[in-house]
């Protein structure tokens, strides 16, 4: 699911993902597919460096993002700067977590300005086939 933008319609998407992982560093390069139609590319890479985890995340827009987190037990949680004004400002959340043995979940939450309350923007469920 993903939302076009807050307080607009969800829509339901269909991706495909490739990810390579080290102790160290992650990376993953995938598509979703919404609508029959239209396809969206997206990647990101991030090393770690102690307890801390930093990269880019480049989704639709061809622009890399920055992510900034840290490692909770099967999740890696990011505060993401993105390249560009998004929902009325350039902060997010997101989270790549690890679903029972052949599940990732990538998740993004945003801040309505106007409400003040957090809102899930995207979540998108991939299974190893």
């Amino acid at each position: 699911m993903v939302l076009t933008k807050i307080g607009g319609k969800k829509v339901n998407v269909s991706c495909n993902l490739k990810s390579n992982a080290s102790a160290s560093a992650i990376s993953m390069n995938g598509t979703c597919r919404a609508l029959a139609i239209l396809t969206r590319s997206f990647s990101a890479n991030v090393k770690a460096a102690g307890q801390r985890y930093t990269g880019n995340y480049t989704g639709p827009s061809g622009q890399p993002s920055r992510l900034v987190g840290s490692r909770k037990g099967d999740a890696l949680n990011f505060n993401v700067t993105w390249a560009r004004v998004t929902n009325g400002d350039r902060s997010a959340i997101m989270m790549i977590e690890k679903v029972g043995q052949n599940g990732l979940r990538l998740q993004t939450v945003d801040r309505d300005l106007a409400s003040g309350r957090s809102v899930v923007t995207s979540r998108i469920d991939l299974q190893r086939q």
